[in-house]
């Protein structure tokens, strides 16, 4: 019945999808993280909580994406999941705060009940953030369950053995030397007319959309699996970003890390053009040989590049088809772009980039 249905069905539903979908609209996108963003600093706790925090003091990772399934050949977290717990490990042993950005549950292809069941252990690690009242969960476009049905209360009770609330977004605001840098986390599908739209198109979605693409096995372009769209994506999340003061934005939803508004193909040709600068011919030729390899994960370079204002950031995911998982770390005063990754069988905790708070700040006002 299935594969009858498929090769009816599979044409229009494609084409409903370009009709309808996330085509991405930098005006919709600029005003839906505008009023988040002033939502949650002029009504904490509506849409999403405003924490004041000394980054020298209290240490934050913020991970994204975790899509799990329930262990069957579209599962993309099963591969990822011995990394995930070894870094909450870590971080739970070192007194992190821990925010969630989102997709952590995959239920546009999943039955609830189904995810919780195959997913004990990864909620009991969450759970021990919660337990010391460390722990944000937000929710994305695949789990818009938890923003969106009456029942998710009770489900996340359930699951966590006390209230959660999962929210829109959240606010870091952190204090520095001259002044405060508002950190604004949400997901990233803000001005989504297919996800972040009214009240009917997020139950559409949720309960109708979603199965449908699933049982038929529909890809529809989202933005975590075209470059395209990412690049689009990308590009409208900084834009919004780099026009706002005193605010840095993090977000997943595109499974791509980016830091310091520049994605890692960007970040290798800012290096490829120091090494060339000073004639370091081991690093000119170790970079040469990186580049094609990024080449062939996303080969888009913004021509602004070089002239990026440090204003967007990008946690990646924890569900890469390597078993790798990558997240943004806030401590000691720095903002780190992490990796989690095995070593000879062993999770790994590997810093690919980072910044001090105070020189991003200074970056960001131009001084």
């Amino acid at each position: 019945m299935r594969v009858i249905l498929q090769f009816l069905l599979k044409k229009p539903v494609t084409w409903l999808a370009g009709r309808i979908s996330s085509a991405p609209d930098q005006e919709r996108v600029n005003r839906a993280l505008t009023d988040l963003y002033r939502s949650i600093i002029t009504e904490p706790g509506k849409k999403g909580p405003l924490y004041p925090f000394r980054p020298d003091e209290q240490p934050v990772i913020i991970f994204t994406d975790l899509h799990k399934g329930t262990r069957d050949g579209a599962d993309d977290f099963a591969i990822c999941e011995a990394n995930y717990l070894a870094a909450l490990d870590y971080y739970e042993a070192n007194n992190y705060y821990y925010i969630n950005l989102g997709d952590s549950e995959e239920l546009w292809e999943n039955l609830l009940p189904n995810v919780i069941t195959y997913n004990k252990a990864s909620f009991e690690k969450e759970k021990q953030f919660l337990q010391r009242k460390a722990f944000v969960k937000l929710f994305g476009n695949h789990d818009l369950f938890w923003g969106n049905d009456p029942m998710a209360p009770v489900f996340l009770k359930s699951i966590y053995d006390q209230p959660l609330k999962a929210n829109t977004g959240a606010v870091l605001r952190a204090e520095l030397p001259y002044g405060y840098l508002d950190i604004f986390c949400t997901h990233g599908h803000q001005g989504d007319a297919q996800s972040d739209g009214n009240v009917f198109s997020k139950w559409f979605v949720s309960y109708i959309w979603g199965p449908v693409q699933s049982f038929l096995e529909v890809n529809t372009n989202l933005p975590s699996d075209n470059s395209q769209m990412k690049t689009l994506h990308n590009q409208f999340m900084y834009e919004w970003s780099a026009a706002q003061q005193n605010l840095l934005l993090i977000t997943g939803h595109t499974h791509q890390p980016v830091f310091n508004s520049l994605t890692h193909l960007e970040r290798l040709y800012l290096q490829l053009e120091d090494a060339r600068e000073k004639k370091d011919i081991p690093a000119i030729d170790t970079i040469l040989k990186e580049i094609p390899r990024r080449q062939r994960e996303y080969d888009h370079v913004n021509h602004s590049f070089r002239n990026m204002k440090p204003s967007y950031f990008n946690a990646g995911c924890c569900c890469y088809a390597d078993g790798n998982i990558t997240g943004i770390e806030i401590s000691d005063g720095q903002m780190r772009l992490v990796k989690w990754s095995k070593v000879n069988g062993i999770p790994q905790r590997i810093i690919a980039e980072n910044i001090h708070l105070v020189e991003l700040s200074k970056r960001l006002s131009g001084s």
